[in-house]
């Protein structure tokens, strides 16, 4: 029997925290960059910035914020290449499904 789907199984087991990870890091940064925004406007408010247009805008060019999209980049980035290599893994297995139902289909019609 190939060891191919036993490692892939095994991969899945040992990628689908460090996954659950990624998304959880990826989901709270998003919520906290609306928490951010909200508190970057009123920094501007209390700044004297009148319009919310204006605060907004102050809120959107502020250093922390540019940084912490940069963090959602990479947790989004980090999130992908996870999901995409547990992807493979579970076609691999199903790869091999069907490779071992094909040859079991040949050695029935071979016998």
């Amino acid at each position: 029997m190939s060891e191919a789907p036993h490692r892939a199984v095994e991969f899945i087991l040992k990628t689908a925290p460090l996954f659950a990870k990624a998304k959880s890091d990826r989901v709270y940064i998003e919520e906290y960059r609306k928490s951010k925004k909200a508190l970057l406007m009123q920094q501007a408010s209390l700044r004297g910035t009148q319009t919310l247009a204006a605060q907004e805008r102050d809120a959107y060019a502020d250093e922390e914020y540019q940084s912490l999209l940069k963090g959602l980049a990479a947790a989004v980035e980090q999130e992908e290449t996870l999901k995409w290599q547990l992807t493979a893994a579970q076609l691999k297995i199903e790869v091999w499904r069907s490779e071992n139902a094909n040859n079991r289909f040949v050695d029935r019609v071979n016998t």
